[in-house]
């Protein structure tokens, strides 16, 4: 199943027609309220999704889709405007498998569609993990907060990750050492409370997930 979001009455029948004939299931959809809906029903293959919508645009439904665990993987083509590199920029950014440029041809979009399906699948196209509002994508070394990018050192970011591999386990301040430094650091365990403290800082309001277990170390959630 692909789902069509274009306002456009006459492009999105184009783009539904052009779909079946080539052996594709496809749905469409004039605005994020009605896509939104059929979404909690039926999750799609891949989403063809124009940037400007009335009301909710492309951007914030992209941002909506890679920041949720169950929809971050799901492949995006973006439909732009005409030289709106930016756009294209932002929409790479935000985790769009691709683009196409308006006007398109409707055999350039098939061979779009097809290109981005042999090249990825829903259930494996990222691997995502996820608590609360944090997200991490495993595949481009990005760490989320309510779909918002955060910039993590390296050290912040392997933190991140081993507590969202390991929800609710506690971790002494050696096993940090030894986990995301190296077995051979010859480091203080107060390196870690400031590493701790600087990633609680990042985070946010989602920073007090992080728990000091009093007389051991820590943990998330």
């Amino acid at each position: 199943m692909i789902y069509c979001v274009e306002d456009d009455n006459s492009i999105r029948d184009l783009m539904i027609y052009t779909l079946t004939i080539a052996g594709f299931e496809a749905v469409g959809f004039a605005d994020s309220k009605p896509f939104w809906e059929a979404m909690k029903t039926t999750t799609p293959e891949l989403i063809l999704l124009d940037i400007m919508l009335p009301g909710e645009d492309g951007i914030s439904i992209l941002k909506k889709l890679r920041s949720a665990p169950d929809t971050a993987a799901i492949p995006v083509i973006m439909a732009t405007a005409k030289g709106s590199e930016y756009d294209r920029v932002i929409g790479l950014d935000l985790g769009a498998d691709d683009y196409l440029c308006k006007p398109f041809g409707m055999m350039e979009m098939v061979s779009r569609i097809r290109a981005v399906l042999r090249r990825t699948t829903y259930a494996d196209k990222r691997t995502f993990l996820s608590y609360g509002a944090i997200t991490m994508d495993l595949s481009r070394h990005v760490a989320m907060v309510d779909g918002r990018e955060i910039s993590l050192t390296l050290k912040e970011y392997d933190l991140l990750k081993l507590f969202m591999e390991h929800i609710g386990l506690v971790f002494t301040r050696d096993q940090l050492l030894a986990s995301v430094w190296d077995q051979d650091y010859s480091g203080e365990t107060r390196t870690v409370d400031v590493h701790i403290g600087t990633l609680r800082t990042k985070l946010g309001e989602s920073g007090e997930a992080i728990r000091t277990v009093r007389g051991v170390g820590y943990r998330l959630g």
